[in-house]
């Protein structure tokens, strides 16, 4: 894979899908439909699904390309592919809070090497560089040559009073307890993928996720903490978290960055 490339194509295509999420998000009202697992869905999700799905084809034609939108089409696997949600965080869009983004990843042979993760309405642009190092891009983000680049990383934690991020949308009891196994100084919620962000800045120690997601969800936040210096794991057993698993569904997880000691849930 060119990588140089590919986070040219991935940064432009996620800034085109933002204009579009927000041309909807600004209007004055939009059509929300349930999917088939009663998911919200929303033509902003549609549209901007359709718009990554089909430049990324166009751009790399001899890599699987899988969509949130077009999961259900998804029948062949490989050893590498592109994996795109075009509007993480519905939710948080259908409620107007601004916390969604547009996620694209590169994974290969269960890593995800490089993505992108952008948040249209607080325009913050998350991505890894061709080298593999994630930085937040700052200024006006236009879609041609990119502004200035600050590289991320990871903290340094105090495991007697760390800084916690968790879902807004999703949490429950059982992400509570596990929480309250650790020494917290204080804990944010966040929606759609800027947790994993979070944790790349430096801004989170830790993020749990004690429910279902999907791989679409999680590589491109992945990609990026990974870029910073930070580690993903299993929740059941620390050990790596890896994609290209069947039907692209996770298990619970657990991002931080080195330096937490993992509690047992």
């Amino acid at each position: 894979m060119d990588f140089d490339r590919l986070v040219t194509v991935m940064r432009r295509l996620a800034l085109e899908a933002g204009d579009k999420i927000m041309e909807i998000y600004e209007s004055d009202d939009f059509d929300v439909k349930a999917k088939s697992d009663e998911s919200p869905v929303t033509a902003a999700d549609e549209a901007a699904d359709a718009l990554i799905g089909t430049g990324l084809r166009e751009a790399f034609p001899d890599v699987l390309v899988v969509t949130e939108e077009q999961a259900g089409t998804h029948t062949q696997s490989a050893d590498a592919f592109l994996i795109v949600d075009p509007l993480d965080g519905t939710k948080e869009f259908i409620k107007r809070r601004g916390e969604f983004t547009v996620n694209i990843a590169y994974v290969e042979d269960g890593v995800p090497l490089r993505g992108v993760v952008y948040a249209p309405a607080k325009n913050r642009l998350f991505y890894t560089l061709a080298s593999g190092q994630s930085v937040e891009e700052k200024g006006a983000l236009g879609k041609g040559e990119p502004g200035e680049q600050d590289p991320l990383h990871v903290s340094t934690p105090d495991n007697d009073a760390l800084m916690v991020v968790a879902s807004k949308s999703h949490r429950d009891q059982a992400t509570d307890d596990y929480i309250g196994l650790y020494n917290t100084r204080d804990m944010a919620s966040a929606g759609s993928s800027l947790k994993f962000c979070l944790v790349a800045t430096g801004e989170a120690d830790i993020y749990p996720r004690l429910g279902r997601t999907m791989e679409w969800d999680t590589a491109a936040g992945d990609a990026v903490l990974r870029g910073a210096g930070g580690e993903m794991v299993r929740f059941e057993d620390h050990t790596p978290f890896r994609y290209g698993k069947p039907g692209y569904e996770n298990g619970f997880f657990i991002a931080h960055a080195p330096g937490v000691r993992l509690q047992q849930g």
